[in-house]
């Protein structure tokens, strides 16, 4: 493995008077792809918004070994981290292209682009072919697609994507698989939150599992699959 990433450890974090998480510990390494699953409503998303000031959170969450917990979101997206929310946060009075160049940031660590507009639709052609048509009119595989791609134009070195297969028809689910894959071949990180067993072992190195705000699993996809019990008790419905 690469070098440390992200390194989260004692992680609170609150909505209100609400306490989410409870003292947090996990990291990803530079070039990994790691899963967080868990039931829905059991912090996972807390935490990706922890990680990006968006929640009131206490601990420490080191990006490259500099603290960022306490910054505001803008400043830590411009260290280099991306994300994907859940809600597919689109531009809809704006093209399909005009979505992707606003997310276009260079990244100060690479010499030139390591994403175009034209690696997006290379990725997925659907975009290509509707790259003229506003956003608000896709369909909600396409809103995801974009949603993805917008992230990337913004060169991140590392990705939290929130649910990127939730609501999505199983054809549409196989690119997203392909398009973590592609991210992995690029040397990005990515946290991935999914409910979706199958992709997320298959292309995950590490997971997580989530459980009441703790951490009560990390392993390999194959320590996972080979421990029944904590599957049946924090995963299975």
């Amino acid at each position: 493995m690469g070098k440390r990433m992200l390194n989260v450890q004692g992680l609170h974090a609150y909505y209100g008077k609400s306490h989410i998480l409870h003292g947090v510990d996990a990291h990803i390494d530079e070039g990994e792809i790691v899963a967080l699953l868990g039931r829905n409503g059991v912090g996972r998303s807390t935490m990706a918004k922890a990680i990006l000031g968006m929640v009131k959170a206490e601990g420490s969450v080191r990006f490259r070994d500099e603290e960022i917990l306490g910054r505001r979101t803008f400043e830590i997206a411009h260290l280099g981290i991306g994300y994907v929310p859940e809600n597919r946060d689109i531009f809809p009075t704006l093209t399909v292209r005009q979505n992707l160049l606003l997310g276009e940031k260079r990244n100060p660590r690479q010499a030139r682009p390591r994403w175009t507009v034209e690696d997006m639709f290379n990725m997925f052609p659907r975009l290509k072919e509707r790259e003229n048509t506003s956003a608000g009119v896709l369909s909600g595989g396409e809103q995801q697609m974009l949603t993805l791609c917008r992230t990337l134009m913004g060169d991140p070195d590392l990705v939290l994507i929130d649910e990127p297969t939730e609501g999505l028809a199983p054809m549409i689910v196989a690119l997203v698989g392909d398009y973590l894959k592609t991210l992995k071949e690029r040397g990005i990180s990515v946290l991935l939150i999914e409910q979706k067993l199958a992709i997320a072992l298959d292309i995950s190195q590490r997971v997580y599992v989530m459980g009441h705000g703790h951490i009560v699993f990390e392993g390999t996809p194959a320590e996972l699959k080979a421990n029944s019990q904590i599957r049946k008790e924090w995963l299975e419905v």
